[in-house]
């Protein structure tokens, strides 16, 4: 195979992945204006789902204009060899791999966020404010790009440096070393992420002693399952949109809760939230879906290792002097349709999972309360609730509100 050849493979999965993506878009666009079924027809009135109708198709065209645009950017970037461009650039600062490697990829994400912020910008003040969801500051904004930034060169070039230093090191052998660095970080990340970065972006607060914080220690001892730490987050410094989530393990293990949750729904709804987050925990789909990223991570790792050292790569990209950091970029392209297979594949899981702690809800607390507090928790977010099938089956990690309401009924 010649670099010819695999440079136009690569262009063709891009186009390829571009025109899926907005076939599965205009299938689900016609779903849009149907009526809503007998199950789910008490969420909307008529007002709301007008305005629900008229936030999935500014959405919709918005996605067409923003995904329009990163496919012309890219295709014009990979046929002007822009890669390369960068490649001389970093190489022009230092003769060390790692350093040229992070200069490169520092350049190229940062590059393109700020190519983008246009649009970050508009989605954010334009759209989100006109339907009654934004709560961002242009403050607020700034910091969290930069914020952003400061982690991706922080934690994103530290580990990427060490990946690299492997690979110098060890050759063929390095992705065991770097699954090993990459596994021992995720799971750290799962056990501390709530403690040592969302704070860096929110205000966390233990939920204080009152009516929920009693319903909700008494429903935690009837399951035991000690639960101590429970926290709110300030969800409504960005968003009128709720939502809640469980994260760590052991001692570390807590409940975190936006604020924007506790102010839509009433008691016996937060708790019957909580207990579908703790059938997640109860379950074991957190353990799976570590395992799950670990085993995944090592298989990409292993196939990058077979294929890096191979200069085609670099040379499909039109950089004549083949690097790690070039090859990494050639893999990831050509590895998508791969990626894919492998979301879809979670994908289904998830929505199983969905249904299992969904009943864990049910059998452990009450139905009802949950099929509300989804009811409310969809019409103040403006959900979709007729999206198309193929759209479901392949973006959807949870199943649509229809068919979850369907199944705590029966």
């Amino acid at each position: 195979m010649t670099a010819s050849t695999l440079f136009w493979i690569i262009i063709a999965i891009i186009i390829i992945n571009f025109i899926v993506d907005k076939i599965l878009d205009a299938l689900n666009a016609k779903h849009f204006n149907e009526a809503l079924p007998e199950e789910i027809n008490d969420v909307y009135d008529d007002n709301a789902y007008k305005k629900s109708q008229s936030y999935k198709l500014t959405n919709y065209r918005f996605g067409i204009i923003t995904s329009t645009f990163s496919l012309v950017l890219t295709l014009v970037f990979l046929f002007l060899d822009g890669f390369e461009y960068v490649d001389n650039i970093a190489r022009s600062y230092s003769n060390n791999p790692i350093i040229i490697a992070l200069i490169f990829f520092g350049i190229i994400m940062i590059g393109s966020d700020i190519i983008t912020i246009p649009f970050s910008y508009y989605k954010t003040f334009v759209i989100e404010e006109k339907f009654g969801f934004n709560k961002t500051t242009k403050k607020t904004f700034v910091l969290d790009k930069v914020k952003g930034w400061l982690m991706l060169a922080i934690i994103g070039g530290g580990i990427l440096a060490l990946i690299i230093w492997f690979y110098q090191v060890t050759k063929v052998n390095f992705w065991l070393y770097a699954w090993g660095t990459i596994a021992v970080f995720t799971v750290f990340m799962n056990m501390f992420y709530s403690r040592l970065i969302v704070p860096l972006f929110n205000k966390l607060t233990p939920l204080e002693a009152g009516g929920l914080r009693d319903k909700i220690s008494a429903y935690a001892e009837t399951v035991g399952f000690k639960l101590n730490k429970i926290f709110v987050i300030d969800g409504s410094k960005r968003s009128t949109k709720a939502n809640a989530y469980f994260s760590g393990f052991g001692n570390e293990k807590r409940v975190t809760l936006f604020d924007t949750l506790i102010n839509d729904l009433d008691e016996e709804e937060i708790v019957a939230v909580l207990a579908h987050e703790v059938g997640h925990y109860k379950k074991k789909h957190i353990i799976f879906n570590l395992i799950a990223s670990v085993l995944l991570t090592g298989l990409t790792l292993y196939i990058l290792s077979i294929f890096i050292s191979n200069p085609l790569l670099s040379h499909a990209l039109g950089v004549e002097t083949a690097s790690f950091h070039i090859g990494l970029i050639a893999f990831g392209l050509l590895y998508s349709p791969i990626s894919e297979i492998t979301g879809l594949i979670m994908n289904v899981f998830s929505r199983k999972f969905e249904y299992q702690a969904d009943n864990y809800a049910k059998e452990t607390y009450k139905a009802e309360p949950l099929v509300t507090s989804l009811k409310k928790l969809s019409k103040n977010s403006l959900s979709n609730l007729t999206p198309h099938p193929a759209y479901v089956f392949m973006h959807y990690s949870h199943p649509t509100l229809l068919n979850r309401i369907k199944n705590l009924k029966r």
